[in-house]
């Protein structure tokens, strides 16, 4: 496969403030690329870079083979790019803004943007100033994939949707990937990348500490697992089940709170061996999960180490 991003070594510095170090990693042509990362780790800074609305202190990044930099109006005409923040004429309504973007990129099959429209469940008669934080996404979502772009690079592409759209919006990359296009995308959510993407790269405080296949992220994976039995268990059956790292008692033993790391299969079919009442599951945030596991340089060297290209 041949390369659609390549970027080396690439620095971007904010005077005192974080920004990226070093950063290298690239993505394959028709492969869907997570970028994962807690909020302010420097994804948006990447992306920003990636689309020559910054320029690098150092490093250098390309797209099919063309510098970011200079030869950026090239590459815009590959792209289809969703921003994290959309800041549009407000006094628009979407279908104006639409049909504005179209005629930027020279025209767009008008029957796929209907059906962009109706995917995604968009009103287009509204102003913009009078769009939820979600229909703004809508709109953003739908101006990146309208003219079928090669790649699209989309930033925090679900935030505001709804699950019903989220998964709408999954449909769509995977249609996009299937078809042998690109789509590189930023996001706080492992469970979102889980779900779009083979390969991902993890980057934490401006440095990435992993790249590799979605499947390799199961180590960081980590669920709060609270049951309640209609009577008292044995809560040590369950402190030894593979994966549980942490065991609570709760309502005088009628309920356990359970730390697993990785699958909770084996929880699973434990709790079955008893009249269960109820049971919930919690997936951390991913700063949470970064804070416990990433804590500390060593882990993170250590982890950087084992850096898959």
């Amino acid at each position: 496969m041949t390369a659609m991003i390549e970027v080396n070594s690439l620095t971007k510095r904010y005077g005192n403030k974080r920004g990226i170090n070093d950063v290298s990693f690239q993505v394959e042509e028709g492969e869907a690329f997570g970028f994962l990362g807690p909020n302010g780790a420097g994804k948006t800074t990447t992306i920003r870079l990636l689309m020559a609305l910054l320029r690098a202190n150092s490093g250098t990044a390309r797209i099919a083979g063309l510098d970011v930099w200079q030869q950026s109006v090239e590459i815009k005409r590959l792209v289809g790019y969703l921003p994290g923040e959309l800041s549009l004429d407000p006094s628009l309504t979407g279908g104006q803004i639409l049909a504005y973007f179209g005629h930027l990129r020279g025209g767009v099959d008008q029957a796929y943007l209907k059906q962009l429209i109706a995917r995604m469940e968009f009103d287009p008669s509204r102003k913009f100033r009078h769009y939820s934080t979600g229909n703004k996404r809508k709109i953003g979502i739908i101006q990146a994939f309208m003219h079928r772009p090669r790649l699209l690079i989309l930033d925090e592409p679900t935030s505001g949707l709804d699950p019903l759209n989220q998964q709408e919006f999954e449909r769509m990359v995977k249609e996009v990937r299937d078809d042998g296009r690109t789509v590189f995308l930023s996001s706080h959510v492992l469970t979102e990348v889980e779900q779009t993407c083979k390969r991902v790269a993890i980057i934490r405080e401006g440095q990435l500490v992993r790249v590799g296949l979605v499947e390799d992220l199961k180590d960081i994976k980590r669920h709060e697992i609270t049951i309640t039995f209609a009577n008292v268990v044995p809560v040590e059956e369950f402190k030894e089940l593979n994966g549980v790292e942490q065991v609570e008692t709760l309502a005088d033993g009628h309920a356990v709170r359970l730390f697993v790391q990785g699958q909770a299969d084996a929880v699973i079919k434990a709790a079955a061996r008893y009249p269960v009442m109820s049971l919930t599951s919690h997936e951390p945030s991913l700063e949470d999960i970064f804070m416990r596991y990433y804590e500390g340089d060593g882990v993170v060297n250590r982890e950087a180490s084992h850096v898959v290209h």
